[in-house]
């Protein structure tokens, strides 16, 4: 349990400290950091991959056209989530990018609901509707929907959803999804190269190392989340993911210095609140449970 908690701890350390690191290749697209995050993980997990000498997968995979329509889906969710989160940092938006990581879990629960038949309890309604309110007071305050974080929330959460289904491990999935974008990236890239743009040809080579650094801070994470997710029950879990928003926040506002106006900490304390009363449900439920 100890060691499990460790793992997923350090995951979403690693995933709440992000903004620091995207902050380092600022000067280089997000659509491009994007591209070399996608080929650099690739070859990342194609090297863990080989140490461990697991292949076979592979070829089942190839003969289900339905697994591989299913990861190409979620490689373009997945794809999709990484460039807005990397534009919101680049754009100082690192709040907006924490709020749609606390609205995760929630959204979370709305998908099992509407695709899994799950039937959540009315704690759980509970704590969606309060989301809800805060998410409508910020779109009040700002006269616009929080479009960033509800593209994040939304991209992660159906791709979440396909992951829950599907039938490869985090590594197998990840090093499938990154083998099917990897050609539009190395197609780009060289394009752009071939043209005399991007980092790769006016950049210096710290530029370029940062770049690279892309893929194992990409995988990492990712082994170490799916170590810890086999040790610990769901139930921690989920308490340990708010780790990462909150570094998040915490990191926009007093790193950053982003402005976060009064009127917004309302919509924020909603949410958190709907936070506290999905995990105080849950840890109640659990007592019964054990109790029963």
């Amino acid at each position: 349990m100890n060691t499990g908690i460790l793992y997923a701890a350090l995951a979403y350390i690693a995933w709440g400290l992000f903004p620091l690191y995207f902050r380092q290749v600022a000067d280089v697209p997000s659509l491009e950091v994007v591209m070399h995050r996608t080929l650099w993980s690739l070859v990342v997990v194609l090297g863990l991959l080989a140490v461990r000498r697991h292949w076979a997968w592979m070829a089942a995979v190839v003969r289900q056209p339905r697994v591989l329509g299913a990861f190409a889906l979620s490689a373009v969710l997945l794809s999709g989530n990484w460039l807005t989160y990397v534009w919101a940092v680049q754009n100082q938006h690192v709040v907006d990018a924490s709020l749609g990581y606390f609205i995760l879990p929630l959204v979370n629960v709305a998908l099992g609901f509407v695709f899994l038949h799950e039937r959540p309890r009315p704690g759980q309604w509970l704590a969606v509707a309060v989301a809800a309110a805060g998410v409508l007071w910020l779109t009040l305050q700002a006269g616009r929907l929080p479009w960033i974080a509800l593209v994040l929330a939304l991209s992660f959460g159906f791709y979440g959803l396909l992951r829950k289904v599907a039938v490869l491990g985090a590594l197998e999935g990840l090093a499938l999804e990154t083998l099917m974008l990897a050609p539009v990236a190395a197609a780009v890239l060289g394009w752009w190269a071939w043209q005399g743009q991007g980092a790769l040809v006016q950049g210096d080579a710290a530029a370029i190392g940062w770049l690279v650094l892309a893929g194992p801070m990409t995988a990492v994470p990712l082994l170490l989340f799916a170590a810890g997710a086999r040790l610990i029950p769901m139930s921690t879990l989920g308490i340990l993911q708010y780790i990462s928003p909150s570094l998040q926040f915490a990191l926009g506002v007093w790193i950053f210095h982003e402005a976060f106006e009064p009127a917004r900490l309302v919509g924020f304390v909603l949410i958190w609140g709907a936070l506290v009363v999905y995990s105080l449900e849950g840890w109640w439920m659990r007592q019964r449970v054990a109790a029963a």
